[in-house]
């Protein structure tokens, strides 16, 4: 058996492996384990790592190296996730200490990995995990929001991306699957389900269904409770007329959408081997501004992409001044050596790249502060989380156009309407700090929609 059972979890990377760890750690609970936040206290440490990119799998490096250094005498390790699928033999040499490898496929085998006596292994060829059935998940998130894995693995081909390689082909969770598990959260308590996958755009498609997504968000919305629901990511050529529509008849669908684009210029697009050309992209960002004014638009956009020159950063930069986005994640491009761009000749020294993301960054910032200016003297609809954590005078939370950790927030300095957190407050907007907006309660939030609006909204 085992002499404790404290367990420790650090979650690296995307969202979707913070889902896997709250299978785990759910897993484990159930078996009569016991979560702590205090590393000194845990009789077994697992880290979820990220093997995405060469930074990712450094930090991953640097956290189990942390951990074994800090863990008290005879606490066990286990490492599981993306780079240990992908890279185990590197970790083992480097971390003899590691009591167990669990691959990023064999999620459920936890318990296994935990209770096993003496050091080993279990990565199969699954590269990715999606949850089935009545498997248990402890959320970690605050209780007002948690993340829906819809689907794993990708179908697109980009060529500076290696996802394929580490999460395998799409697959997709079943609507029933989907809608069970949301219906789920939602009777927890919670108020926000963020969809995720490498593109939500491409659920189903792997069985040749059209249109899935559209058709498993009409069964989602048919649930007659009020809440809000959030896209994390829709690619350009995957937002449909359907789709948009959808989120012009429903309130409860956030008008926010993560759209990553990469770049503008369509040579660095080409070779990029994205789906969408210049004009296409510019086309769906004015469709959505002009059927939903509201929408906030959300973007990852990347610099020094090989044999990007000079004009085509120039391009990129021209472009986001004359088609404002509301977040822009902005990347410096990084030379992984099973994607196919690496390869590519004439890549930019990473002295140039640095000179690209600072004028780009820079340019962004200035939009942005121009930008949020347009929310000052409104009324927004915000979901209040919780104080400052630079003062107890002061509170925070997130408006629709706010995904939680990636986005600004709403700092609020008269919170005296309070009640409770997780819970939605009218807040009227009176200055903005670059990507936050400051604002006052005013008054409890209105509900988003009632019951008897739910039928005719998706019909």
């Amino acid at each position: 058996m085992f002499s404790g059972n404290k367990i420790h979890f650090v979650s690296l990377g995307c969202p979707r492996n913070l889902v896997d760890s709250e299978v785990m750690l759910g897993i484990l609970l159930k078996a009569g384990y016991e979560a702590t936040e205090q590393v000194a206290e845990a009789d077994y440490l697992v880290v979820n790592t990220c093997g995405f990119l060469a930074a990712s799998r450094q930090e991953s490096s640097d956290t189990i190296g942390d951990l074994l250094k800090e863990k008290k005498p005879g606490a066990k390790l286990v490492a599981t996730g993306c780079m240990v699928q992908k890279h185990s033999g590197e970790l083992k040499e480097k971390f003899p200490d590691i009591h167990y490898f669990l691959g990023s496929g064999d999620v459920e085998k936890i318990l296994e990995a935990i209770q096993a006596p003496t050091p080993g292994a279990s990565i199969t060829s699954a590269k990715s995990y999606l949850q089935w059935g009545e498997v248990p998940r402890q959320l970690s998130t605050p209780k007002n929001y948690a993340y829906l894995k819809i689907a794993e693995g990708c179908l697109k081909a980009c060529s500076f991306c290696i996802i394929p390689k580490i999460k395998g082909p799409l697959r997709s969770k079943p609507e029933d699957q989907v809608v069970k598990e949301f219906q789920m959260l939602l009777s927890q308590g919670v108020h926000e389900v963020i969809l995720i996958a490498q593109d939500l755009g491409d659920y189903a498609k792997e069985k040749k269904v059209k249109g899935g997504l559209e058709a498993l968000l009409k069964k989602m919305l048919e649930t007659p409770k009020d809440f809000w629901l959030r896209f994390l990511y829709l690619y350009p050529d995957e937002i449909s007329d359907e789709l948009i529509e959808l989120m012009q008849k429903d309130p409860r669908i956030c008008a926010y959408l993560d759209m990553p684009i990469q770049h503008i210029n369509n040579e660095v697009l080409k070779r990029m081997r994205r789906k969408t050309s210049r004009e296409e992209i510019i086309a769906t960002l004015l469709k959505l501004r002009e059927k939903i004014p509201h929408v906030v638009i959300r973007t990852s956009l990347m610099v020094g992409f090989p044999g990007e020159t000079e004009a085509q950063f120039e391009e990129l930069l021209d472009f986001i001044q004359e088609y404002p986005l509301d977040n822009v994640g902005i990347f410096k491009y990084s030379r992984e050596e099973e994607s196919h761009s690496a390869g590519l000749p004439d890549h930019v020294s990473e002295e140039v790249k640095e000179k690209r993301f600072q004028r780009l960054v820079k340019a962004q910032m200035k939009m942005i502060r121009k930008r949020n200016k347009r929310y000052v003297a409104q009324r927004l609809s915000v979901m209040v989380e919780g104080f400052h954590p630079e003062s107890e005078y002061l509170m925070r939370g997130r408006f629709y156009g706010q995904c939680p950790e990636i986005d600004g927030q709403v700092i609020i300095n008269d919170g005296r309407l309070v009640t409770g957190f997780g819970q939605l407050y009218e807040v009227e907007i009176t200055d903005v700090a670059d990507y936050d907006l400051i604002g006052r309660v005013v008054a409890p939030a209105k509900k988003t929609v009632k019951k008897s609006q739910v039928l005719s909204l998706v019909s």
